[in-house]
């Protein structure tokens, strides 16, 4: 492991930021849908395994599906309301999964259901690590993968460094940024439980250059017992992925197929800490989440706190759109999904939704040229991996050869080298592609 280059890492693009509407916008509640919709399959791992019953009146924050297994969550009831329908549920993968049709009491209250506050003075590492699961809390960035996993310090590592991740280097994404200006007594607290949780004795929020002011907001902020600095590192992406924070701020390099901790650390994404140091001394679990919703079509621009389950519908409906809508995206243009159904709802792992209409829509030309063996994508890649020979080991279905000898399982999917290829060959989607057919042979044996 060694410094790659200062505060950055090597290669990646610059995408046009697109933040500018919505980065000065205050958090602001939204209304409850009439009806939320809650896909058990909300995080990777295990669905949350069903507690309730059609007909069954329940309270907000209630239990409504328990953690099945280790990698898993449960699930809070967002509203007080009646369970109408339990069936199978439309997903932004387009996959269908079991799913709580939850009807909101009108006009109730909606006051949350109080669990057992977690005492950060008498609670143990574990009993940390349990209240996160119980909490239901996943990464916020978009990965939704169960944080309390992630915390977990395997035997014989020792965590140096906690890094919370407030780069938010998406196009057009604010939400990490205004819970940065917003939420600070929230984030200085989940950072004790975290540290408390992995034993780590430096904390380093990293924040990228685009949004000094949160950093200088936090710097001001952090408390004089806390061993907390802020770095600022340049503009770039994909710097908040997590392997390319860590060399940016630590000069170290995750080794290939390895975890953060291999280099001593810990990264969590900066709305999941304050997400954990707002639930756990209520011993509340998550009910709703920040969500940047922009995009040229969409009239309501803002940052919304919005429900959990909230269907996609109704949100629009809320913020107003215009009639020619083209393209809705979950998520970042970079890594987020386009949308095929408006019936789908708002997931724990929803940072963003984005609205184009025809005139607006980033044009893409259909047509896919042959590679012209440019090198750009080679250029772009931020782990150096060479997308060129994998995109061609991907059409003979070399797969093997594609693990074996180019890495392919080190790709996390940033997108970057599709952006730049001047053949619109759709690397990426090649990549995720063969990555599922790789799992699935494995998973198989």
């Amino acid at each position: 492991m060694f410094r790659l280059q200062k505060n950055t890492f090597k290669h990646g693009i610059h995408p046009p930021e697109c933040k500018d509407e919505t980065k000065d916008l205050a958090i602001r509640q939204f209304p409850f849908s009439p009806v939320v919709i809650l896909p058990l399959a909300q995080h990777i791992g295990a669905p949350s395994e069903l507690l309730v019953r059609e007909g069954q009146e329940v309270i907000r924050g209630q239990l409504l599906a328990k953690a099945n297994g280790f990698v898993s969550v449960p699930l809070h009831a967002p509203v007080s309301g009646t369970i109408r329908k339990i069936k199978d549920v439309p997903t932004v993968s387009g996959q269908m999964v079991k799913g709580i049709f939850l009807e909101a009491f009108p006009s109730d209250t909606q006051e949350v259901w109080g669990g057992d506050p977690l005492d950060l003075d008498t609670a143990s590492a574990e009993d940390i690590l349990q209240g996160i699961q119980d909490a239901g809390i996943v990464g916020l960035g978009g990965a939704a993968f169960p944080t309390h996993v992630k915390l977990k310090i395997p035997e014989g590592k020792k965590c140096e460094y906690l890094i919370l991740n407030g780069i938010e280097c998406e196009p057009f994404l604010t939400t990490d940024h205004r819970v940065m200006l917003e939420q600070d007594e929230d984030i200085f607290m989940g950072i004790r439980y975290l540290m408390k949780a992995t034993n780590a004795e430096n904390v380093i929020i990293g924040i990228e250059a685009n949004k000094q002011d949160a950093a200088d907001y936090l710097k001001s902020k952090i408390p004089a017992d806390l061993p907390v600095r802020i770095q600022v590192v340049p503009v770039k992406y994909p710097q908040g992925a997590e392997k390319m924070l860590i060399t940016s701020i630590l000069g170290k390099e995750v080794p290939s197929g390895g975890l953060p901790i291999d280099a001593g650390a810990v990264v969590v994404n900066v709305a999941t800490v304050a997400e954990i140091g707002r639930l756990l001394p209520l011993g509340r679990g998550i009910q709703e989440r920040v969500v940047t919703i922009t995009g040229p079509a969409v009239k309501k621009k803002g940052n919304y706190l919005i429900p959990i389950g909230t269907p996609l519908r109704f949100v629009l409906e809320q913020v107003g759109v215009e009639e020619n809508i083209s393209e809705v995206y979950m998520g970042g243009p970079m890594m987020g999904v386009a949308v095929s159904n408006l019936d789908i709802s708002i997931t724990k792992g929803t940072s963003g939704i984005l609205v184009f209409t025809d005139e607006n829509t980033p044009k893409k030309e259909d047509k896919i040229y042959p590679c012209i063996r440019c090198g750009a994508c080679v250029d772009a890649c931020p782990i150096s991996l060479l997308p060129l020979k994998l995109g061609t080991l991907a059409k003979h279905k070399s797969y093997d050869e594609m693990v074996d000898e180019y890495n392919l399982m080190d790709c996390f999917e940033c997108g970057s080298c599709s952006y730049v290829c001047p053949s619109n060959i759709p690397l990426v989607q090649y990549f995720r592609q063969s990555k599922a057919i790789v799992r699935k042979r494995k998973s198989n044996k």
